[in-house]
């Protein structure tokens, strides 16, 4: 009596936010079917502890390594036969760039082509460039991005990601390389590292800190919950043609500064305090793109994928979950993250002569 394969997955990064979900979905879903190997450097934002109910599943293994170096890489590939290849390993913070751009530059791009040339010789069924709508650069008050959108990146991060985009072409293009590309909006939920607006929020709410503003809080941005996110890119890989682009967005878009007067009112509702009185502008990033959003037509109509979770029941189940794990998030503000939010925010904040 012989049983079914199991699909083999390579999911790079998959100690970070969107990655370690995206991991706990295929286990969720196809859980004997499905065979991963989770690569990851932990750099600062990559944490184990996203994944601790996985560290027993017979088919879940965390090798840790840098997609940048050859020798890493080639080891993988040498070891492990893999049916899908997604990438989602990247340094993903527009502000951590502008402050220095060598390791996205690293990661972003070498590490893409890196990956690129072992998935080719190791023969896998299809690679997955995780990507984002940066690439496009930033909208005026009108229009969406579609996957015809000419690259218009604004910051170092943006532009690497453009970088690793055209790479991914290329390989296909020049090597039939079976690859696909996805460019989804700004994803939230369980588990983001509160460098990013939606958790930086709730954590500084409940440690009664001020609440940072870019500017005067005008940029706009589309809001995608991340099990909406997991499940579009398992569609994509599964159901999506080689050589292809796929918009993923979640409909929902809004200021910067609503999200933090939502976030304000319903984390009032739940006993935590503090109020818009916590909230100080602070001198506005470099480039800051105005607004982004994404039309995802093509995902719906040629894959059938739309978003299951609208953005005022998504924001709700993000906070209780932050505030039902305070000490993986207390764990996380803390060392390296508090040396980066110092020089941030408030050193820059205080520089700027700014109230």
């Amino acid at each position: 009596m012989s049983s079914k394969r199991k699909q083999t997955y390579l999911v790079t990064g998959g100690a970070g936010f969107i990655g370690s979900n995206f991991i706990k979905y295929l286990f969720a879903k196809y859980r004997d079917a499905v065979s991963v190997v989770n690569f990851d450097l932990l750099t600062y934002a990559g944490n184990l502890d996203n994944l601790k109910e996985l560290e027993t599943e017979p088919g879940y293994r965390f090798l840790r390594g840098d997609i940048s170096k050859t020798a890493d890489t080639g080891s993988l590939f040498d070891e492990n036969s893999f049916d899908y290849v997604v990438n989602f390993a990247a340094e993903s913070h527009v502000d951590r760039s502008i402050l220095d751009s060598a390791p996205f530059i690293k990661t972003n791009i070498a590490g893409t082509q890196n990956l690129l040339d072992c998935a080719r010789r190791g023969g896998v069924k299809m690679f997955l460039q995780v990507s984002t709508d940066e690439v496009y650069g930033s909208l005026g008050g009108e229009g969406l991005f579609t996957e015809d959108s000419p690259l218009a990146p604004n910051s170092p991060y943006s532009a690497s990601k453009a970088a690793a985009d055209l790479l991914v072409r290329a390989a296909f293009k020049t090597y039939g390389s079976r690859v696909i590309i996805t460019r989804c909006s700004n994803n939230y939920g369980p588990f983001q590292f509160p460098e990013k607006l939606i958790p930086l929020m709730i954590a500084n709410i409940i440690k009664k800190k001020d609440l940072p503003v870019y500017g005067r809080g005008e940029n706009v941005r589309d809001w995608l919950y991340v099990a909406d996110h997991c499940a579009a890119i398992d569609t994509a890989l599964r159901e999506g043609t080689a050589g292809e682009i796929y918009n993923i967005g979640g409909n929902n878009e809004y200021k910067n500064i609503d999200i933090v007067n939502l976030i304000i009112d319903l984390m009032e509702k739940r006993g935590c305090g503090g109020g818009k009185s916590l909230i100080k502008y602070v001198p506005d990033r470099p480039g800051h793109d105005l607004r982004y959003a994404i039309d995802a037509s093509k995902i719906k109509k040629r894959l059938g994928f739309a978003p299951a979770v609208d953005f005022e029941r998504g924001i709700a189940m993000t906070i209780d979950w932050y505030l039902s794990n305070q000490p993986w998030l207390m764990n996380i503000i803390s060392g390296e993250y508090s040396r980066y939010y110092e020089e941030m925010y408030l050193t820059k904040y205080k520089n700027s002569g700014e109230k």
